[in-house]
């Protein structure tokens, strides 16, 4: 063990090539953007047409609740997933563990296209697309977390929050791609036709994304700081009991600060702080993304076109809006621009849901744009990379991936079926713009609490604080 560690120390620090950095880039991006489409597909294909080709014998409304069951069961599952990678990521790599993920996330995206109907095998259709739709999120429990602690491990200090921001970018990517295929078929096809092929061709086509995914996946280098870590040995992190022989029997005290440092530390600070950092953004996105587009629709009588659209408009401004807060983070940190971003949210609360609810179309348009840009997708840049830094690299994909996925099925589940309560008690909008409120603050206070962590050496074992 002492030899294995002095080894280690005397190993040259990983280097990376700009090309190097680019494919990682492209295959974080990627990664992201398959996720999000997978997760899309079903969601639309749930309230589109599961309900009648999975569950025919029931009513059309205790269908719709089945089929919407099957979608939730992947939130489930992708806590499972971010826990069960997480922990393999952290043990003996990145890249392995986003080979796998990518694997999962498209081979059970591909199946469910293949999948025989109620119609043909009865109960066990539904019983299947349970299990692929368990799959699917279990891979993707730890898919964005992967890519999200792999570009900002590659990154250069000077450009990590840019270069981090790239993974949001594949959120955008995946629902636009999504939701214009499902658009493109509900526009050319019949109802027949749809319901007795159509639906089977977004998800077979899926299949060619994954193998390009996989693809650049194969000829990805391991994290650099994964390589350099102080615990590594032989491309795998050792166990706490042989992290404490090695601190007991290493001659370099220096080293043994460090490894000590890591496994030490008592954990749970960072944690929570990133957990409070990814409320406001998943909360934000629920009301705004998921709950405003049904509330316009039914409460206020606007057509479903005008919400739906606005969100892909203000998607398509996101690919401009990620980067530039990305870039702004790493000039002034990461701290204050949390700041700016979740107390303007708090203060156009109000003024942008009254833009959003006043029955005109422009006001609708402009309200969501906003919201969805300054509330979610700016937050969201700002947190691929402030949440890496926090972590120390010995637990960093596990307790990244932890916050991510607990974060977001908190707010995001909590989110929309509380609006929707609060809205139908009081007759009005305004318990939107206060829970918007709320959110944000809960970031806001997290953000002033947590240290700043723009140039932090992501190479240190333990958390930021």
């Amino acid at each position: 063990m002492k030899d294995s560690v002095k080894a280690a120390e005397q190993t040259p620090p990983a280097q990376r090539s700009t090309r190097d950095l680019a494919r990682a880039a492209v295959s974080g991006w990627l990664g992201t953007a398959m996720e999000f489409m997978d997760f899309q597909l079903y969601s639309l294909a749930a309230a589109i047409v599961f309900n009648r080709l999975f569950f025919p014998d029931v009513s059309p409304a205790i269908g719709l609740i089945a089929a919407m069951g099957t979608y939730g069961v992947g939130y489930v599952a992708r806590l499972a997933g971010a826990v069960y990678f997480g922990r393999m990521g952290d043990r003996i790599g990145r890249k392995k563990v986003l080979y796998i993920t990518v694997l999962l996330m498209g081979a059970s995206t591909t199946l469910i296209g293949a999948l025989p109907t109620y119609a043909t095998i009865g109960i066990a259709a539904p019983v299947l697309l349970v299990v692929l739709r368990l799959a699917q999120g279990f891979g993707a429990g730890a898919e964005i977390a992967g890519a999200t602690v792999m570009l900002a491990e590659y990154a250069p200090t000077r450009r990590r929050g840019l270069v981090s921001s790239l993974v949001s970018l594949g959120t955008n990517s995946g629902t636009l791609a999504a939701s214009g295929l499902w658009a493109i078929l509900l526009a050319v096809l019949s109802e027949e036709q749809l319901l007795s092929w159509g639906w089977r061709l977004p998800f077979l086509l899926s299949f060619g994304l994954m193998i390009f995914a996989v693809w650049m996946r194969r000829g990805l280098k391991e994290s650099p700081v994964f390589e350099n870590r102080a615990d590594v040995v032989d491309g795998v992190a050792l166990d706490r009991d042989e992290v404490e022989t090695a601190i007991a029997t290493t001659d370099d005290d220096r080293q043994g600060d460090v490894l000590a440092a890591g496994i030490r530390q008592r954990k749970g600070k960072a944690f929570f702080l990133a957990l409070g950092l990814r409320f406001g953004q998943a909360g934000n996105s629920g009301l705004i993304q998921t709950f405003l587009v049904g509330y316009l629709a039914t409460n206020l009588a606007v057509d479903r076109s005008v919400p739906t659209d606005a969100i892909v408009y203000g998607s398509l401004l996101g690919f401009a809006t990620v980067p530039v807060v990305g870039i702004i983070g790493d000039r002034f940190g990461r701290r204050p621009v949390y700041l700016v971003l979740t107390a303007l949210t708090a203060v156009l609360a109000f003024p942008v849901m009254l833009l959003i609810t006043s029955g005109s179309t422009a006001g609708v348009m402009l309200g969501m744009v906003l919201g969805l840009n300054v509330g979610v997708l700016g937050l969201f840049s700002l947190e691929s990379v402030t949440m890496a830094e926090l972590f120390g690299s010995r637990t960093r994909f596990t307790q990244l991936a932890l916050a991510k996925e607990l974060g977001g099925i908190l707010a995001t589940a909590i989110g929309p079926v509380l609006a929707a309560t609060l809205t139908a008690v009081t007759g009005s909008w305004w318990p939107i713009a206060a829970m918007l409120v709320v959110y944000s603050l809960i970031t806001f206070v997290s953000a002033y609490l947590a240290p700043e962590t723009r140039g932090r050496d992501l190479v240190r074992l333990e958390d930021a604080a």
